[in-house]
């Protein structure tokens, strides 16, 4: 039975996608939504601090009130995404937001456990070859380390 779905989302079409997908589905089960949005940690180039000019430093070695403003940014760039999402397609179900500083596909695991879902839904661009080596692929990570249901909802670019 499913009682919970946890759906990623991030501010692209092919999430969004996922998004109303899972809603849709959380209507007809009668299920509780757990919606996460991952802000990953970014690399700047540093030129006139030492840092390695190619590789930047990561957000976490970075310190000061110009940084924390950055991260408040980026918070508050989330919560209006996932109040955007919720309004569009959340209708009457229950809903809870999961707003995490971190490594996408760890993160989307990691909320699965707090959350205790029975599904996770996300979306997928269908990179492939030499795009998706480079970039990675959140979803495969999400379907290959989940100890409970993926639905990939792919999407047309």
């Amino acid at each position: 039975m499913i009682k919970k779905i946890l759906i990623g989302i991030d501010d692209s079409t092919y999430a969004e996608h996922a998004a109303k997908y899972g809603f849709d589905l959380a209507e007809t089960l009668n299920a509780h939504v757990g919606l996460v949005h991952m802000t990953e940690p970014v690399s700047l180039a540093m030129t006139n601090t030492g840092a390695d000019e190619i590789l930047g430093t990561s957000m976490q070695a970075l310190s000061g009130p110009d940084n924390l403003e950055l991260l408040k940014v980026q918070d508050e760039i989330a919560e209006n995404l996932m109040e955007r999402i919720v309004k569009k397609y959340g209708g009457t179900l229950q809903v809870t937001h999961f707003n995490e500083f971190g490594s996408t596909g760890e993160g989307i695991i990691n909320c699965s456990h707090e959350f205790k879902a029975d599904l996770i839904i996300i979306g997928t661009h269908r990179r492939t070859g030499l795009d998706r080596l480079l970039m990675g692929s959140i979803a495969e990570y999400v379907v290959r380390h989940s100890e409970i249901p993926v639905l990939v909802v792919p999407s047309k670019e």
